[in-house]
């Protein structure tokens, strides 16, 4: 594996060369050196995987330069160097996206600590990103095994609301792959890039699910000795599942409804009123009809959940999806186990 590729971007060639000795000679780094930002950014087509920039420089400045980096590459880490300690710079550089600032003369222990962490973080990053898109390619409505009409037909109803804000709720027995169909919708829509939060409403108990779900302030009960951060913030800007909502308490079924309204709440034991920016996508497996009727769940936040129903059909009722699942396990065990070539037999096919 290659060594990370740092560009050194300094105008003064004694410190440029005393960067480059401890990048190379003693942290085992490949290092590029630039004198002007302007050959700085005429370089970045080599994919430098961190820059260690000057502030003052002739032609184009260093904050100038870290604008431009950003634009053109957002999580390409850059440390700031200055001659002067000056705090609204470090300030305006950090705000800009710098990983960090470090005034002259250098600490060379610091900085080594510095690159380490700003790589260290990259590679997380971009791990983080290809396992985003393996997820999504996985979970793409093509990808997804299922020749059956009757699962063709969610599909459809799967693309007519992936991009849209509206509710959903997925209905359907215990097995039939409601949160691998939420997944879906999420990954396949405009909120991809955000997370996506499970909040399974029936493992947890009932006391602790409010503080589950919007967090709580220090002190707010007995043992809330800091701030929690609620799932509802967790998933700003992506989406929420809330599987097994039928079991949730009727108590919190009021504050669910206001949350759904108002896009806002409070943690528990707070006053502060937080805005949330969540797609809301819930499943269940029991008749909530029934569930109404009997008082144990509100209308109206059966109404307001219920918004795109989406009712996921059991294999019984799909039969021609047996065969073409059968083929996928035993493919996927096949390649884990490293046995190309297996095959059902007649007999095994006729039993499937």
């Amino acid at each position: 594996m290659a060594e990370p590729l740092i560009f050194i971007v300094e105008d003064e060639e004694t410190i440029s060369r005393l960067l480059e000795n401890w990048l190379t000679k003693r942290w085992g780094y490949t290092a590029r050196m630039f004198p002007t930002g302007e050959s700085c950014l005429d370089g970045l087509n080599e994919d430098p995987d961190l820059i260690l920039m000057d502030i003052m420089m002739p032609g184009i400045g260093g904050v100038e330069t870290l604008k431009e980096v950003k634009k053109r590459d957002p999580g390409l880490p850059v440390i700031m160097l200055s001659a002067q300690a000056d705090i609204t710079v470090a300030i305006e550089s950090l705000k800009l996206g710098a990983s960090d600032y470090f005034s002259k003369p250098i600490d060379f222990q610091k900085l080594e600590v510095a690159i380490r962490n700003a790589l260290q973080l990259r590679e997380m990053t971009s791990q983080l990103r290809d396992l985003k898109e393996r997820i999504a390619h996985q979970l793409h409505f093509d990808n997804i095994v299922s020749s059956s009409g009757e699962m063709q037909e969610v599909f459809r109803l799967l693309n007519k609301v992936k991009d849209s804000d509206i509710p959903v709720l997925v209905l359907g027995e215990s097995g039939t792959g409601k949160e691998l169909i939420s997944k879906a919708i999420h990954f396949n829509g405009n909120r991809k890039g955000g997370p996506f939060v499970v909040v399974n409403c029936a493992s947890i108990p009932h006391d602790l699910l409010e503080s589950e779900l919007f967090g709580h302030e220090r002190g707010a009960f007995t043992g809330a000795h800091q701030r929690r951060i609620g799932k509802f913030e967790q998933a700003n800007a992506g989406t929420i599942f809330l599987d097994e909502i039928g079991e949730l308490d009727f108590s919190l079924q009021a504050k669910l409804l206001r949350v759904i309204q108002t896009k806002e709440f409070e943690r528990v034991g707070g006053s502060e009123l937080i805005k949330t920016d969540v797609r809301l996508i819930s499943a269940t497996n029991c008749d909530l009809h029934d569930e109404v009727k009997a008082k144990r769940f509100r209308e109206d936040l059966y109404f307001r959940l219920a918004a795109f129903p989406i009712l996921l059909p059991p294999l019984r009722q799909r039969k021609s999806d047996i065969l073409s699942l059968g083929e996928h396990f035993l493919r996927r065990y096949a390649d884990e186990q490293g046995k190309p070539g297996l095959r059902f037999s007649r007999n095994a096919l006729k039993l499937l």
